[in-house]
C-alpha cells in the first residue's frame, strides 16, 4: 500500500515503510504519469480521503522511484521484464531505454553455444497452391474463424533426416544434407481447413516410385489428406480420407498410415495395396507401437494389438484382426501405454515388457517371455504412488517414467537388468519425484496439445529428456532429464518471438566412421521461423558436470527439492504481473 502526501515542495510516499520525496522528483519527466496525476491531467477515482487507487505491482515501485531521484540504475535482485513494464505503464522514457539496452545485451541475434541453425519464415509471397487454389502469407491474411495465426508454426514432427512443420493451412518438409545443411524440398498446396495433426514417413519401402518415396499426412477434425513426396522433392496427393470421427493420433508403421480416435476407430492405409481400412474397437484412451505392432489401450481395462506386417493378410470378415493381449486386474482405464522390446534373446523372439497406466493412478509392468507366448504377459510390478489418472508413461533400458495429471507430477524408477530382460533382484526402486510446471492454453486449437508435447523425448537405450515451457507464450524453454528431473539447459529464441511448439529428434548428420546420430531440440516460432539446438552438447556437457560433482558434495534425486525451488522461481517471475498484483494506493493531499 503506497501513500503519496504531497505538499508544494514535499511528497511522502509509504510502502510498509516510508519514502519522502520533492514534487519535482515526480515530475521532471514531461508526460509521465506522475507529472500528468500530480497536474490534474489524469481523471482519478477518489476515496473519502482523497486516494487514488492504481492496481499496479508494488514491488517494482522503489526501483523507479530511485532511479527518480538519482538517474542511476540499480539491477542487483531486480526483473529486468517486470520493471521495464511497470516503467513502460509510468511513462519513464529514459528508464524504459536503459531496461531495453540491458536486456539486448542478454541476447544474441547468433544464440548460444547450443543454437544449432535458423530456417526462415515462408517467403512474404509464397504461393502455395495446386492448379484452383493460391495462399500469400502476409500480416493481412489472419483466420479468424479458428482463431490460428497462419505464420505460426503450429506442429513440428520429425523422421530420420527429414523434419515437416505444419502451419495453419499448409505443411513444408525439410531435411538434411552433410553437405548443404537444412532445405527445404516440398510445400503443399492450401488446405481449406485448420491443421490438427502430421505424420511423417522417410523411409517409405515399396512405394509407388520405389523405395525413394517419403510420405507425410495432415489431419483435421475426421478428415486425413496423404501425399508422397519423390526423391527431387515433387511431390502428388495419394489422396484424401476420412475416419468418421476426430482424429487424435497419426503415425506411421512401416508403410501403414494409421489414425486413432477416442470414440474407439481406428483407421489403416497400406501403402502396398492403397487400402483405406476403419476399424471400430472399444474407445481408445492411449496407444503404443513396438515394431510392426500397434497396441491400443482401452476404456475397458483392456490392451489390444494389430500386427501391421500381417495386414491385410490377417482379416477376418473384411476387419482388421483386433486381439485381446491383457486385462488389468483392476478393470481400470488404460490411460498411458508404453512398451520396450529388449534384444533379441531367443530364436523365438523378443522379450516384451509393457508399463501401463490406469485411470486409478496405478503403474504396471507386464512381460511376455519368447517361450511362453501363448500363455500370455504375466503381471510382473504394480506401483499405487499416483492419485490422479495417468497421462504418460515411458519404459526404457534404466528407467520406468510416469506422468500423472496432478500438474505433470512425475515418479521415476530405476530398472535393473540381467542379460537385457528386466530383474526382479533388485528390481525397480524408486528414484525421483518431481513436477514439470505447465500452463495449458486457454481456448487452445486442437493443435496446441501434438506441437506442445512435453515428452519424454529421445531412445530407449539412452537419456529422455522433458521440454518444459512454463507458460503458453513465452520465448524460453526448459531441458530437464526425464529420469531426474535436474535441469540439462535453457533455450531461448534468437529473435525474441514466442514459441509456439517443439520437438525433439536425433538425425544422422554425418556419415563419416565413428560419428553418430545428434539430438536436436526443434522449436516453431510465431514468426513462422524455425530454431534448433544441439541437445547432445547440453548433454555431455551436463555430464561432465555430474562427474566434477560427484568428488564433492552429494547432488540431491532431482526435482525433489534442488530443481522444485528452481521451477518455483520460474513460475512466480513469470507469474508476478499476472497473479500477484497488489493495490498501489496513492494518497494525494492537496
Amino acid at each position: 500500500m503506497v501513500f503519496i502526501k504531497a505538499t508544494n515542495k514535499c511528497v511522502v510516499v509509504s510502502l510498509h515503510c516510508r519514502f519522502s520525496t520533492s514534487r519535482q522528483t515526480l515530475m521532471w519527466i514531461p508526460d509521465s504519469f506522475f507529472s500528468s496525476l500530480l497536474s490534474g491531467r489524469i481523471s482519478t477515482l477518489r476515496d473519502e480521503t482523497g486516494a487514488i487507487f492504481i492496481d499496479r505491482d508494488p514491488t517494482a515501485f522503489a526501483p523507479i522511484l530511485n532511479f527518480l531521484r538519482t538517474k542511476e540504475l540499480d539491477l542487483r535482485g531486480v526483473n529486468i521484464s517486470i520493471l521495464r513494464h511497470e516503467a513502460e505503464f509510468y511513462g519513464i522514457t529514459p528508464l524504459v531505454r536503459r531496461l531495453l539496452l540491458c536486456e539486448e545485451l542478454d541476447r544474441s541475434s547468433c544464440g548460444s553455444v547450443l543454437f544449432h541453425g535458423y530456417l526462415p519464415p515462408p517467403g512474404k509471397d509464397l504461393k502455395l497452391s495446386d492448379s484452383k487454389s493460391e495462399l500469400k502469407i502476409n500480416k493481412h491474411f489472419i483466420d479468424v474463424s479458428q482463431n490460428v495465426d497462419p505464420r505460426k508454426v503450429l506442429i513440428i514432427a520429425g523422421h530420420h533426416n527429414w523434419i515437416v512443420a505444419a502451419y495453419a493451412h499448409f505443411v513444408i518438409c525439410y531435411r538434411i544434407k552433410e553437405s548443404s545443411g537444412w532445405q527445404q524440398v516440398f510445400s503443399s498446396p492450401y488446405l481449406d481447413w485448420t491443421i490438427e495433426r502430421i505424420a511423417l514417413n522417410a523411409k517409405v519401402v515399396g512405394g509407388l516410385h520405389g523405395d525413394k518415396d517419403k510420405m507425410v499426412a495432415a489431419a483435421s477434425e475426421s478428415s486425413i489428406i496423404l501425399w508422397s513426396i519423390q526423391d527431387g522433392g515433387s511431390g502428388s496427393e495419394i489422396g484424401v480420407f476420412n475416419l468418421g470421427v476426430p482424429v487424435d493420433d497419426l503415425f506411421f508403421i512401416g508403410n501403414q498410415l494409421v489414425a486413432t480416435s477416442h470414440t474407439g476407430k481406428v483407421g489403416v492405409w497400406n501403402a502396398v495395396t492403397q487400402h483405406w481400412q476403419v476399424q471400430d474397437v472399444v474407445p481408445i484412451t492411449s496407444c503404443d507401437t513396438a515394431g510392426s505392432f500397434l497396441l491400443l489401450g482401452c476404456n475397458n481395462g483392456s490392451i489390444y494389438y494389430i500386427d501391421m506386417q500381417k495386414f491385410p493378410l490377417r482379416m477376418k470378415d473384411n476387419d482388421l484382426l483386433v486381439t485381446e493381449l491383457y486385462h488389468d486386474p483392476s478393470n481400470d482405464a488404460i490411460t498411458a501405454l508404453s512398451v520396450y522390446l529388449t534384444p533379441k534373446t531367443s530364436v523365438s523372439g523378443n522379450w516384451i515388457e509393457i508399463a501401463y497406466g490406469t485411470s486409478s493412478g496405478a503403474v504396471r509392468v507386464i512381460v511376455q517371455h519368447p517361450e511362453t507366448v501363448g500363455s500370455g504377459p504375466q503381471l510382473f510390478q504394480t506401483f499405487t504412488v499416483h492419485r490422479s489418472p495417468v497421462t504418460k508413461i515411458m519404459l526404457s533400458e534404466k528407467h520406468l517414467v510416469s506422468v500423472c495429471a496432478d500438474n505433470n507430477h512425475v515418479r521415476t524408477w530405476t530398472v535393473t537388468r540381467f542379460r537385457g530382460m528386466i530383474s526382479t533382484q533388485p528390481g525397480s526402486t524408486p528414484l525421483a519425484s518431481f513436477k514439470i510446471l505447465s500452463l495449458e492454453e486457454t481456448e487452445s486449437h486442437g493443435s496446441y496439445c501434438s506441437g506442445n508435447d512435453i515428452g519424454p523425448f529421445g531412445e530407449r537405450d539412452d537419456q529422455q529428456v522433458f521440454i518444459q515451457k512454463v507458460i503458453p507464450i513465452t520465448n524460453k524453454l526448459f531441458v530437464r532429464l526425464s529420469s531426474t528431473g535436474k535441469r540439462i539447459c535453457e533455450v531461448q529464441s534468437v529473435d525474441g518471438t514466442t514459441i509456439s511448439c517443439f520437438m525433439v529428434r536425433e538425425c544422422e548428420g554425418s556419415s563419416r566412421m565413428g560419428s553418430r546420430p545428434r539430438r536436436y531440440l526443434f522449436t516453431g516460432h510465431g514468426n513462422g521461423s524455425i530454431q534448433m539446438w544441439d541437445l547432445t552438447t547440453a548433454m555431455d556437457t551436463a555430464n561432465k558436470g555430474e562427474e566434477k560433482k560427484k568428488e564433492g558434495e552429494e547432488v540431491e534425486p532431482g526435482g525433489t527439492q534442488t530443481e522444485t525451488k528452481s521451477v518455483g522461481n520460474i513460475s512466480t517471475s513469470y507469474l508476478t504481473i499476472m497473479c500477484l498484483i497488489l493495490s498501489l494506493q496513492i494518497h494525494i493531499y492537496t
